[in-house]
């Protein structure tokens, strides 16, 4: 089945009731036919009022969400530990060593852009820093108020952080450098150590890049399909080797681009698309990363309209769809939705709610 970046599943499943129609209406055409064609065993559906369930489904890459570069800020000095890519650091986890010295994590969106230290003025790192110290447990008597201000409760919170690392009573300064400390986001999933253990490294040297790690998908939707796809809606994601799972979407692009240089199986080089992010939890012990899915996204219902089974379509000479009447002779029919979930077509014109129509047998 090929899907570009977003098909409304009208398009992926009217080739189905074409190729079983041809055959089907091989047998109800047989006798104007010079060889008789082989009988095809039927059965019946009746015509039913009912619930249509309207599906796009976008090819996607299963990942990770974010994508973070980690700069040294500290002083020049030799790149001396690095995590292996696909480590994990979490709140308070050593980052890297720079002359052996560690560089920790603190998760947090403003970056630090100075010393932490008493006496030093208002602001929103502050903010950020104590609410780390806080969820660390390293104010247990809660005597330090999160908000703007570096407090000396403040600083006591980072003495028993530096005693957490082993440092002697002497050596506990109540202070962070620059260089001490990294903010991002969500904890980090290392995807490529950028320096060389044993390289120089000084301010701005990026040492890391990383995502977070929380698992994604990363879908491409046609810019035509832009309005039909919601952040909040609901979709199923088929996996691999798996069972398909529930998932979100999470986040839409702003703006179409271009597929890469090579896109995705199935997709138009020419069609600019628009990236969806769909949350999910995969289940246990599942591990593959940049593995390719199909998310199912159900965009929309329509209620008490006259439902068919696909597989009783058939092609008309001419073009356009037709059914068997039980007992009957060939009747057209006008479509409109299909919903490739349940195998069901709405029948716009042509048949009556209870009336009751040949379908292939099984």
């Amino acid at each position: 089945m090929n899907r570009r970046g977003a098909g409304v599943v009208i398009a992926i499943v009217v080739a189905v009731p074409l190729a079983a129609g041809v055959t089907y209406a091989a047998r109800s055409d047989a006798g104007t036919a010079e060889t008789p064609a082989a009988e095809v065993p039927t059965a019946t559906a009746r015509v039913v009022r009912g619930t249509l369930s309207e599906h796009t489904q976008l090819s996607g890459i299963l990942g990770y969400t974010g994508s973070f570069a980690v700069d040294h800020l500290g002083t020049p000095g030799v790149l001396t530990a690095a995590p292996a890519p696909g480590a994990t650091v979490g709140r308070g986890g050593i980052l890297y060593r720079v002359s052996d010295s560690p560089v920790r994590l603190l998760l947090g969106a403003v970056p630090v852009y100075r010393d932490f230290r008493y006496g030093m003025s208002d602001g929103p790192d502050v903010r950020q820093l104590e609410a780390n110290l806080a969820a660390m447990g390293f104010d247990p008597r809660r005597r330090m108020t999160v908000d703007r201000h570096f407090s000396a409760a403040t600083a006591a919170a980072i003495r028993r952080w530096e005693a957490s690392w082993g440092r002697a009573a002497y050596q506990r300064t109540g202070r962070l450098g620059q260089g001490q400390v990294v903010f991002l986001p969500r904890p980090l999933r290392v995807a490529t150590v950028a320096a060389r253990i044993g390289a120089a490294v000084g301010p701005g040297t990026t040492v890391l890049t990383g995502t977070s790690t929380d698992r994604a998908v990363t879908a491409q939707l046609d810019t035509s399909g832009r309005d039909t796809v919601h952040v909040g809606d609901k979709v199923e994601v088929s996996l691999p080797d798996a069972d398909p799972i529930q998932g979100r979407v999470t986040r839409i692009g702003p703006a179409a681009q271009l597929p890469a240089t090579d896109p995705s199986p199935g997709q138009d080089p020419d069609q600019a698309t628009i990236p969806v992010t769909v949350a999910i939890q995969l289940p246990g012990g599942f591990e593959l990363d940049q593995a390719p899915v199909t998310v199912d996204i159900t965009t929309g219902t329509r209620t008490g309209v006259l439902l068919l089974p696909i597989a009783a379509l058939l092609a008309r000479p001419g073009g356009g769809y037709q059914v068997r009447l039980a007992g009957g002779g060939l009747v057209p029919v006008e479509l409109g939705r299909f919903d490739e979930s349940s195998g069901q077509v709405e029948i716009v014109n042509g048949v009556r709610e209870g009336q009751s129509v040949e379908v292939p047998a099984g």
